[in-house]
């Protein structure tokens, strides 16, 4: 681990921090399951009307829309990282530190290469220029 300094030990009482990925809510592929099953299961008699679907399939490719923005974004954030020290905290609770050399993106999300180590953006708990605090 080549480049990487441990900051400092956390003890066993320390909590561990949920982020809004543990609970992200209603994806698209939920949305466009649940318009499938309302197609599905509309009275033949009474059929969803069209301003009524259009409205639902413009909500559709608002919500993919907003979802390809946020994952951009957040390649934008990692990219920018490039150069920076960092601090994360490592799976065994160890607070981790070193220089941001490259980015990696792996089914679409974006993690930071630190040495060898590959960091996820959720773990960085602190981004300081080179040389500059830590």
């Amino acid at each position: 681990m080549a480049g990487i300094t441990n900051v400092n030990q956390t003890s066993a009482a320390t909590t561990k921090q949920t982020t809004s990925s543990s609970n992200p809510g209603m994806g698209k592929d939920d949305f466009l399951k649940l318009l499938v099953t309302q197609l599905q299961y509309q009275d033949p008699m009474n059929p969803m009307e069209d301003k009524e679907f259009i409205a639902q399939m413009a909500q559709f490719s608002s919500l993919e829309q907003m979802q390809n923005l946020n994952s951009s974004m957040m390649t934008v954030q990692a990219s920018g990282m490039i150069g920076t020290k960092v601090t994360w905290t490592a799976d065994n609770g160890d607070e981790l530190s070193g220089i941001v050399s490259a980015v990696k993106i792996t089914d679409g999300k974006p993690s930071l290469l630190v040495g060898d180590v590959s960091v996820a953006l959720d773990k960085v708990t602190k981004v300081a220029a080179p040389g500059v605090g830590g």
